[in-house]
């Protein structure tokens, strides 16, 4: 096959040949019987997402492993992190080896399980980690996302235990005790609407205590969905140690703020915005932007989070957190970071391919669009401007915040080893 007219990083237009799902050659007016017209499309590594939750098994009226994966190419993804949360969790070899093997059958990307790190997500004993390891899905990453490893001691345990196959674990920071019946952000909106407040620092907190266990056991730490201006400059000091500590930012935290849940465009309490990490203050989104351009941030991660209608078209109190994000994840990063002048498509790239497959410790994913390299590609059209609708959405769910929004952009194809899994826009 043929690639025609793709600028590789927004750089001048080629064309690419695919063989046996590798890239094969580069140049302009390659020859050759099956060619598919890029239109002059930016062509970026196929995404990786380090935080996606699928739902299967136990919640596949909310996603499934292939609806999910069908909305994830739909977004330029081609690997995603399916986390732990599932019904039965996925504490076990037996767990992650059904969701892998799930993604292998009807994935329309790869699909690597996150492992629990605490059986059952209960925090109080440590899951089978070396089976998960050393099972089928070779895990790398571990996260109790959802809920906070706030044991000091099992934190430290789980931190060493990861280092003898060169694994992760991923920490979803938040000190229960601080955020006890916590409905959105604390601050100046959470009083007037009298709701109760996640106050920054309980995030705060546990990022800063995980950053010196990381350290002090000479381990990797991986920081999810950061969402404060405190936390960036933790981070920003943990890395000036020269600690092996990543950390990522959703799409949603990168545009949206507390605003919202007093004035949106459907008026105040609209269970849509309602999100944990909750939306922060205007000043907390900057301080974000910032750190992913200076790479404080490492990656980008959209936490995609489905729910079915009755989970969240309801009272406030009673709702379910959560925003589904794998479509809009690339538009959002071009309204936050591209167009804002924060990053340019090589940024884009390494924040939202090239880092999460590193952290991933994925091979075959996340690597630079040159002859020989896996045949992973993400084509986007940047130039359009689309209303989002989710009624057309992948996803079994439709709880985005962005319905009605204008957002930029659009994913033109997108090719898993040089299958094409979306055409025109369209899946195939």
């Amino acid at each position: 096959m043929i690639i025609r007219n793709v600028r590789i990083l927004g750089g001048e237009p080629v064309d690419l040949r695919i063989a046996d799902g590798v890239i094969a050659e580069i140049g302009p007016g390659l020859e050759g019987p099956e060619s598919v017209d890029g239109g002059g499309a930016i062509a970026l590594p196929g995404l990786v997402d380090l935080h996606t939750h699928l739902r299967e098994p136990g919640r596949e009226d909310a996603e499934t492993v292939q609806t999910g994966t069908q909305s994830a190419a739909r977004g330029g993804y081609t690997a995603v992190h399916a986390m732990a949360n599932t019904s039965p969790v996925a504490d076990t070899a037996g767990v992650v080896e059904q969701v892998w093997r799930l993604g292998r059958e009807f994935g329309h990307c790869d699909v690597h399980p996150v492992g629990a790190v605490t059986v059952g997500l209960e925090g109080r004993q440590l899951a089978e980690l070396g089976a998960m390891a050393d099972s089928a899905a070779r895990v790398r990453v571990f996260s109790d996302d959802g809920k906070c490893v706030d044991d000091a001691v099992l934190m430290r345990r789980a931190l060493e235990y990861v280092k003898a196959f060169d694994g992760v674990v991923a920490q979803h920071a938040q000190e229960p005790r601080l955020t006890s019946g916590a409905q959105m952000n604390e601050g100046v909106v959470s009083g007037r609407l009298g709701l109760t407040g996640w106050p920054a620092v309980a995030e705060e907190a546990v990022i800063a205590r995980d950053c010196l266990l990381a350290a002090h056991v000479g381990s990797r730490l991986h920081v999810c969905h950061v969402s404060t201006a405190g936390s960036v400059e933790i981070l920003r000091w943990a890395k000036s140690k020269g600690w092996n500590i990543t950390a990522e930012v959703t799409p949603h935290h990168l545009l949206l703020t507390d605003d919202l849940v007093e004035e949106s465009p459907v008026g105040a309490y609209n269970p849509i915005y309602k999100v944990n990490p909750p939306l922060r203050t205007r000043a907390d989104v900057e301080a974000l932007r910032a750190a992913l351009a200076d790479g404080t941030i490492d990656v980008v991660a959209t936490d995609h989070a489905p729910h079915p209608v009755e989970d969240k078209e309801t009272e406030w109190s009673a709702a379910a957190m959560g925003m589904v994000g794998l479509e809009t994840a690339l538009s959002v990063v071009q309204e936050a970071m591209v167009e804002t002048g924060l990053l340019d498509w090589a940024g884009v790239a390494q924040r939202m391919s090239v880092v999460p497959a590193r952290i991933g410790r994925l091979t075959g994913q996340g690597q630079p669009l040159q002859v020989g390299a896996p045949a992973n590609i993400t084509l986007y059209d940047p130039s359009v401007r689309t209303k989002v609708d989710p009624s057309a959405f992948a996803s079994k769910s439709r709880n985005t915040p962005y319905e009605g929004m204008t957002l930029p952009g659009r994913v033109v194809a997108t090719f898993l080893r040089g299958r094409p899994t979306v055409l025109e826009g369209k899946l195939v």
